[in-house]
């Protein structure tokens, strides 16, 4: 086998694939149907300081290639996590990156420093697609100012390793990236969802209750992958590259392109196994390309000069 591990701005994986935030919960239903302890870490669904009950339904929608969600951050709380979720986590034998998000600075502070004392939280992901309700709904990640003052203050907060969570719905995602890895940012991860709607035309209604949502899956994997190579491009720090992978093949993409370790999300709807035929795939291309190492693999992309 080929040497799968990889650094992740000081979080050690025994591969370079993560089980995405947001489809994955904290491996409870997944750990029945596979072994979960093969993958290279797990990102749990986003949590916030008090419990959130998500936008009014509907909240999916399938789309060609892809879906559309509304959820809205629905999740339990940072105490319930605490109390019912990590042990849990801990359990499964597998480096765990705890999603957090708020709105406002001070809360994305207090949540990084409660879950920085807990010796199961390996690593925390900080969410900052979300509006920051103190400049009238503007998203943290929107601009490079905000997104470096809240990187910068979560930095303060914990040692632990950090990665910043993109928002592709930018004009200049490149200039985001560069203010969170000045800030302090250990990883950048990007990207999350791809601002869409529907339209039922029977009705003439939205199709999802929030009317707007998110778009994911293999439709935006054009878009995730040309950003992925301009971020590695520009910054320091790894990069962690999801959007719309559902084998291989698709993984490989993003890792030549730029990234350090890759994010399954949508595919695990569709299949379980995705993360793992991902992982597997990787080491199968690698042993026939006798390569010994994935890092070898990461910005390997040629680009012809024009």
């Amino acid at each position: 086998m080929a040497d799968l591990r990889v650094d992740l701005g000081g979080l050690a994986l025994q591969n370079p694939v993560i089980a995405a935030s947001g489809t994955y919960g904290v491996g409870r239903e997944y750990s029945e149907l596979v072994e979960v302890k093969k993958l290279g870490a797990i990102c749990t669904k986003t949590i916030t300081l008090k419990a959130r009950s998500g936008n009014r339904p509907p909240r999916i929608w399938e789309t060609p290639s892809g879906m559309l969600n509304s959820i809205g951050l629905q999740n339990d709380g940072v105490d319930t996590f605490i109390e019912r979720d990590l042990p849990f986590l801990e359990g499964l034998g597998v480096p765990v990156i705890v999603s957090i998000a708020g709105n406002t600075t001070d809360e994305y502070e207090k949540l990084a420093k409660m879950i920085s004392v807990l010796e199961g939280v390996d690593a925390i992901e900080l969410n900052i697609s979300c509006p920051n309700v103190k400049v009238g709904g503007a998203i943290f990640g929107s601009n490079a100012g905000m997104a470096a003052e809240v990187t910068s203050k979560v930095r303060l907060a914990t040692s632990k390793p950090l990665i910043v969570k993109l928002t592709p719905n930018v004009g200049d995602i490149v200039s985001v990236a560069l203010a969170c890895d000045r800030a302090g940012a250990d990883a950048i991860s990007l990207i999350n969802t791809v601002l869409g709607m529907a339209v039922d035309i029977e009705t003439g209604r939205p199709r999802l209750g929030a009317v707007v949502g998110g778009l994911s899956g293999p439709a935006i994997r054009p878009i995730a992958v040309r950003m992925v190579y301009q971020v590695a491009q520009s910054i320091d720090v790894p990069v962690v590259g999801m959007g719309g992978i559902t084998g291989p093949a698709d993984a490989l993409e993003f890792i030549i392109a730029g990234a350090a370790a890759v994010s399954v999300g949508t595919a695990n709807f569709v299949d379980p196994k995705a993360p793992l035929k991902v992982i597997e795939g990787i080491d199968e291309y690698l042993e026939a390309r006798r390569i010994d190492s994935v890092n070898r693999l990461v910005g390997a992309i040629r680009v012809d000069n024009a």
